[in-house]
């Protein structure tokens, strides 16, 4: 994934309100973390499949055929900012109802599960 600058906004959805829709319908979601295996280790929320943005040449043709455009997506790294470049990137492929998990995992386990390690 280049580092080229998007102009398209991201929508956002807080730490909050990720976990209020994980206890209610998990299954109407598709989750995303784009963080590195050594990463996942330390902390992961139940439920997300990680697509390090580091092996994007890996899985980036891949992505319609494991994901469906027009489901929500929610993508999560450790403060934000590379899962904002991996949704702006999904909307360019014609995803429709992508989000990006605003603070990340650092925040979550901050406000919502202080049982997830910080790092």
């Amino acid at each position: 994934m280049s580092a080229q600058s998007f102009s398209q906004d991201i929508p956002q959805i807080s730490v909050e309100e990720l976990a209020s829709r994980l206890a209610d319908s998990p299954e109407s979601l598709q989750l995303v973390d784009v963080r590195e295996p050594r990463e996942i280790a330390i902390a992961s929320i139940e439920g997300f499949e990680n697509l390090p943005l580091s092996e994007f040449a890996d899985w980036a043709d891949q992505i319609h055929t494991r994901f469906d455009p027009h489901t929500e997506t929610l993508v999560l790294c450790h403060h934000g900012i590379r899962s904002a470049q991996m949704c702006q990137w999904l909307q360019m492929q014609g995803f429709t109802n992508v989000k990006n998990i605003a603070g990340g995992i650092d925040a979550y386990s901050i406000r919502v599960d202080p049982t997830i390690s910080q790092y």
